[in-house]
């Protein structure tokens, strides 16, 4: 597993609860290090342990864990540049979501390396949406309700998620647009700006 994705849940709990939390289910995973380094890359089961660890130090479900991570990747100060980057792919919520397809190849433009699940957007009908995601890393579909939680909030957009289970390596998500100008979304300027 890349050292990206296991850097982000150290990171997700380091800002959210803390050294002492992340050294707590560091030792708990028994990784034998509290610290990961982001380019290198990891054994494919230290990923579950350590969130099993997280899950059980927090005493919250793995899924909520994760759907958490993905709001933390798009939200916290700390983590910007990714909310910047996605933004990028779209004007709008429903320009965002048709750009998801995109995302793992996006991805790999900025990190040769990171192979991210792959994605897939069905149009069902006017505001009606089914998200497969690859189940190539176990729960990522919780990560990424986590993602497009905080990015229709992002654009102001009142939006129901449902993550509607798993089946056949798939993981699904059933997203419901209510109302796309919900509210003011954050500012956001494609141009940088002159100081």
């Amino acid at each position: 597993m890349h050292g990206l994705i296991n850097r982000a849940i150290q990171c997700f709990v380091e800002d959210s609860y803390g050294s002492e939390t992340w050294v707590e289910a560091a030792v708990n995973a028994d990784l034998g290090f509290v610290e990961f380094e982001s380019m290198l890359a990891y054994d494919d089961d230290v990923t579950p342990k350590l969130l099993d660890a997280v899950s059980h130090v927090l005493n919250r479900e793995r899924n909520e864990v994760m759907e958490d991570i993905g709001t933390y990747l798009v939200s916290h100060p700390n983590v910007e540049a990714l909310r910047r980057l996605l933004r990028f792919c779209g004007l709008d919520f429903v320009e965002f979501l048709h750009s998801l397809d995109d995302l793992p190849d996006r991805a790999r433009l900025a990190v040769s390396d990171l192979n991210l699940p792959g994605l897939e957007l069905r149009d069902l009908a006017p505001g009606q949406f089914r998200l497969a995601c690859d189940k190539s890393i176990e729960g990522y579909g919780h990560v990424v309700m986590g993602v497009l939680r905080a990015m229709a909030d992002d654009y102001g957009v009142l939006a129901v998620l449902e993550h509607a289970g798993s089946n056949n390596g798939t993981e699904t998500i059933s997203i419901t647009l209510i109302e796309t100008e919900f509210a003011e979304g954050r500012s956001f300027e494609l141009g940088g700006r002159a100081i």
